[in-house]
C-alpha cells in the first residue's frame, strides 16, 4: 500500500532497573493524500510515534510499514537513504542554514542525494513560488520573517518530492496569523501533491485544517469518530 502503516507498535524503554512503556499496541494507517493530526500532552509518546513514523527510532514491537517496505526488515544504510528520499520534516524551528539563501536551502537536499540537475532548480523555483517565495529566492534566514523561514522548511520538506510528511509542532514559535497560514500550507501541499501527511501538535486551533485527529495518552492513540472540532479542542487541552 501508499502511505504509512503502523502494525501493533510498542516501543519500550530501559530506565536503570525499570521498563518505561512509552507506545503501546499502535495501529495506524495514513494514506496518501490524507493529513492527520496528534495532540496530547507532554510525555504521552507523541515524540516517540514521530521519531518511528520517521524511521528514527525502531519499535520494540510491531512493524511500520512504508510505501509497501517494511522498515524492520531495511538495514542502517538503506534506512538513510529511505529518510532521505521518501521523508519530508518539518521540525519547530526551520532549522534553515544561515549562509544558504532561499533557494539553496532547497538545491542542498539534492546535493545530499548526490545529484543536482538543471530541473531540479526549476522544481525549487516552482516550490518556493506556490508558498509565495518568489521574491525571496535570494534572501538569507536573517532576512526572513519567521512566517518566511517556515515556509520555506516546508518548500525543502517537499524537495524531494517524499510520500510521507512529518510535522513535529511546527506552529510552535509562530504567531496566531503565521500558524494558520503554515498548517493550511501543509494540508493544501499533502491534498494538491498527494502526500501522506502527519503532524504532532499541541495547538487545537490547527485541528480544522486536519482530516482526522487522535489522541495520544499514556502511549494509547484513540480516534474520535464523531471528529467534532469543538470535541476535540476541548480534549487537547486536557493535561
Amino acid at each position: 500500500m501508499s502511505g504509512i502503516q503502523f502494525k501493533n507498535v510498542s516501543k519500550l524503554y530501559q530506565q536503570g532497573e525499570n521498563q518505561v512503556l512509552a507506545l503501546d499496541e499502535i495501529s495506524l494507517t495514513v494514506e496518501q493524500g490524507e493529513f492527520i493530526a496528534v495532540i496530547g500532552p507532554s510525555g504521552s509518546g507523541k515524540s516517540t510515534f514521530l521519531a518511528i513514523a520517521g524511521a528514527l527510532l525502531h519499535p520494540s514491537k510491531g512493524e511500520v510499514i512504508l510505501n509497501g517496505k517494511n522498515l524492520n526488515e531495511l538495514k542502517p544504510k538503506d534506512l538513510a537513504q529511505l529518510r532521505l528520499e521518501e521523508i519530508g520534516f518539518i521540525l519547530q524551528t526551520s532549522n534553515l542554514v544561515p549562509y544558504l539563501n532561499v533557494l539553496e536551502q532547497l538545491l542542498v537536499v539534492k546535493r545530499m542525494a548526490g545529484k543536482l540537475a538543471k530541473a531540479d532548480k526549476e522544481y525549487a523555483k516552482e516550490l518556493l513560488q506556490s508558498l509565495g517565495l518568489a521574491a525571496k529566492l535570494g534572501k538569507l534566514p536573517e532576512q526572513l520573517s519567521g512566517g518566511e523561514r517556515q515556509r520555506t522548511a516546508i518548500a525543502r520538506a517537499f524537495m524531494n518530492n517524499p510520500s510521507i510528511i512529518l510535522a513535529d509542532e511546527p506552529t510552535a514559535s509562530l504567531d496566531s496569523k503565521r500558524a494558520h497560514e503554515v498548517v493550511q500550507l501543509i494540508a493544501n501541499e499533502a491534498k494538491t501533491r498527494n502526500k501522506a501527511a502527519i503532524m504532532v501538535t499541541h495547538d487545537e486551533r490547527m485541528l480544522e485544517y486536519c482530516d482526522k485527529v487522535y489522541q495520544m495518552e499514556d502511549g494509547r492513540l484513540k480516534h474520535d469518530d464523531s471528529n467534532s472540532y469543538e470535541k476535540l479542542k476541548a480534549i487537547s487541552t486536557k493535561g
